[in-house]
């Protein structure tokens, strides 16, 4: 989902970024390219309690708003899944022996092999 993004340049220092849509969510950087990059991070820190998913605004919303009278704006596509907590069952295919060393160090960490799954599989999305 698209959402409208605020910034905020600060001449010869850093570019805020600010979420209206999302109270409190707000990020910085010292360039532009910068600010949007850490847009995502900082959605994910703002809702990690949160019990529902926001709603996009349109830029219109926020154009006569005097708080943001002198912000730039942008669109940024935010992931939102990281909020859909469900269990899923799903079907994969792994060679044997891969299969049984996944169990081995699973059971030697006191995780199911979903959960140690789970757990590889964010630590490779969070280093990629």
């Amino acid at each position: 989902m698209y959402f409208p993004v605020a910034i905020f340049i600060e001449e010869g220092k850093a570019y805020g970024a600010t979420l209206p849509d999302i109270p409190g969510c707000n990020t910085a950087g010292d360039t532009l390219e910068e600010a949007l990059g850490n847009v995502q991070e900082a959605v994910e820190l703002s809702l990690e309690d949160a019990t529902g998913k926001p709603r996009p605004s349109s830029l219109e919303a926020y154009r006569s708003d005097p708080v943001y009278r002198d912000a730039t704006w942008a669109m940024v596509n935010l992931d939102l899944g990281f909020m859909d907590s469900r269990t899923v069952r799903v079907n994969i295919t792994l060679p044997a022996g891969t299969l049984e060393e996944i169990d081995r160090t699973a059971k030697g960490r006191g995780l199911t092999r979903s959960a140690f799954l789970v757990r590889a599989a964010r630590h490779e999305m969070a280093a990629g």
